[in-house]
This record gives C-alpha cells, structure tokens and sequence, in this order.
C-alpha cells in the first residue's frame, strides 16, 4: 500500500503544486508565466526577486523589487497565487520595509524574510503585515520548529522531509503545527524521490497547503508525475509510488562537484545566498 495509507489514509484526492518563476531570467519570466498559465500548469508560483542585499537598500533598489512582484501580479492576475521567497538575504529592517509595500500585490505568503533562528524578528514582522510569514527549510528537528510553533510566530511552516527527519518526523512537526492552526508547505528543491515522500506526506496532513519542486521525474523516474490544473493526484501505487528508470540514472550521474554560491557586495563584503 501507498506510505499515506500507513499514516491514516489520504485526507484529499490531489495536491497542489506551485511553480518557480525565475525572475533573474530578466524580463523573459513574465512570458514564462504567461505560457504556464495558458497550459494551466499551476495555480500558484513563487518567485525571488531580492538579489545580494544590504542591512539597508537605496530607494531604487527596493523598487525593483517590488516592481517585479508587481509584475508577476499583473501578468497572473488574482485568481492565481503568489509566494515572494526572501531566503533570508534581508534584515529585519529591510524585511519590514518589504513587506509594507509587497502587501498590494497580496502575496500568498514570505518565505524566510529573516535568517532562521531570529525567532522573535519572525515574530515581530508577523504583527507588521498581514501577509503571512513561512519558513523552516533550513531547520532540521521538531526542536527547532517547536519555538516557532509555540511563540506563533509565523503562519506556514516549511520542513523538508530530507533534511528534518524524514516522513515521520515532518508527520509530527505538522501535526504540532496543525494544534496552532499553522499551514505546512514542505520544502523541495531536491529530486523526483524527495518530491515522491513529500506526496505522501501532503496526501495525509490536514494542514497541508502547497508543494514546492523542481523536477517531476523526467530526470530519473520511469513514469513522471503529472500536474493538471495545477495539481497532482494522490499517488496509489505502493510506497512511494514510483519506479527508477536505471538508464535515465546512470544518464545523470553527478559529480559531486556543485557548491553553493558565494555572493558578495559592492565593497566586496559577505552577501547571503
């Protein structure tokens, strides 16, 4: 039997996804939007458009990015959904200026405005604008989440399931979220096998709001998923509900070569990534 079975059964007949919207593409990624929304792949995307940035930013600076944003509004329109991922690049002071002047545009939620850990700026800002807060992909035990849970200092928690414990364990952090009426949005940059147990987990948890991804398997799984309208049908097949393509495997054999970016500012200081 499918892994959701073994954790109560399925509470929904299909999950929703959300797509990326590269804005660094320059201004190639409203026609992106547009070509998605013609073949109705998704009803909500997420887009970051907050490059390297410093504890505070000039007038200019602070409207383009909001000038991005408004962008991909206009381009969706309001029947589709929008999330404005920070990754953690702003300060506190930033983060609120932002916030102030992203809330127009109503985005479906700011994804980590702050760096993890600064529990009480999340808090903080979470009083300031009625957009709601999300984080938690860099957070790796119910431990961590807990103090977010029980101070409510944001609305949408986002464990991923290869770095927080797995299926069991983001189980439980959803259901401590789910006692404070807090949404769960996993977080999956990862592969088509990350993606297949976060499915599982979203096809049972309650509380279960929108997953990320970036691939569908077309890169190692015998039989992709499928998005219709926006969505993927809870998968039926037994445990995770999918099969390897070995040849597609051996295709993409990686390297181990990739590191993470390192940015850094005009005075050639430290920018997060």
């Amino acid at each position: 039997m499918p892994v959701h079975q073994l954790l109560g059964g399925a509470v929904r007949d299909k999950i929703r996804m959300y797509g990326w919207i590269r804005t660094e593409q320059g201004e190639h990624y409203i026609d992106s939007v547009k070509r998605s929304l013609l073949q109705k792949s998704f009803t909500a995307y997420k887009i970051g458009p907050i490059g390297p940035s410093r504890f505070t930013e000039t007038p200019a600076e602070i409207d383009r990015i909001v000038a991005k944003v408004a962008a991909v509004r206009l381009a969706a329109g309001n029947a589709i959904d929008i999330a404005v991922d920070f990754h953690g690049r702003a300060s506190p002071a930033m983060a609120r200026q932002l916030a102030r002047l992203l809330e127009p545009y109503r985005p479906m939620f700011i994804e980590e405005p702050v760096l993890p850990g600064d529990t009480l700026a999340l808090k903080e800002l979470s009083r300031t604008t009625v957009i709601p807060i999300a984080t938690g992909e860099r957070l790796t035990t119910r431990w961590q989440f807990q103090e977010l849970i029980e101070t409510e200092a944001v609305a949408i928690l986002q464990p991923d399931l290869s770095h927080a414990g797995g299926i069991f364990e983001v189980r439980k952090i959803a259901a401590m979220a789910e006692s404070r009426n807090m949404a769960i949005a996993p977080h999956c940059p990862l592969g088509s096998i990350a993606l297949a147990a976060s499915l599982q987990l979203d096809a049972c948890t309650p509380n279960f709001l929108c997953q990320e991804h970036v691939t569908l398997g077309d890169d190692y799984l015998a039989k992709p998923f499928q998005v219709a309208d926006g969505y993927i049908d809870v998968p039926t097949a037994p445990g995770l509900g999918i099969e390897l393509d070995d040849d597609k495997l051996r295709a993409g054999l990686f390297q181990g070569d990739w590191q993470t970016p390192i940015w850094t500012l005009e005075d050639g200081s430290f920018a997060e990534w």
